[in-house]
């Protein structure tokens, strides 16, 4: 059974940046894809970042496009999520995801969800 824990989120005001992080157990980590996702309140999960089981493939929703960097670790099983120019409605609750499919969907799917880490950012 894998786990995801996500970790790094805060509040930080317009601007600022966060590092998230999520931490993976059991062994399929390094053969997966991984994303992170978002949901704020009243609104559907959406996508925000994707990154190949190798980390050469990389993909960003275009409104995180030039702010949002991820990456991973693969010998410690984690993925990451660096946010800078962060804006009031950037503001979520941010998901890590193992296996992610159907990614631009309003029900994005995955092998595999954490619990979020909640974002605010402050204007």
């Amino acid at each position: 059974q894998v786990q995801l824990v996500e970790s790094g989120g805060g509040l930080v005001q317009a601007g600022g940046s966060l590092r998230l992080s999520c931490a993976a157990s059991g062994r399929t980590f390094s053969s997966s894809a991984m994303g992170w996702f978002r949901q704020a309140p009243g609104k559907e999960r959406e996508f925000v970042a994707y990154i190949s089981w190798s980390g050469g493939i990389t993909n960003y929703a275009v409104s995180m496009k030039g702010r949002f960097t991820i990456s991973r670790d693969n010998a410690k099983n984690t993925v990451y999520l660096q946010m800078n120019s962060l804006k009031p409605e950037d503001t979520a609750v941010y998901y890590c995801a193992q296996g992610p499919r159907k990614i631009y969907s309003d029900y994005p799917e995955a092998d595999y969800w954490g619990q979020g880490t909640q974002v605010t950012v402050s204007s």
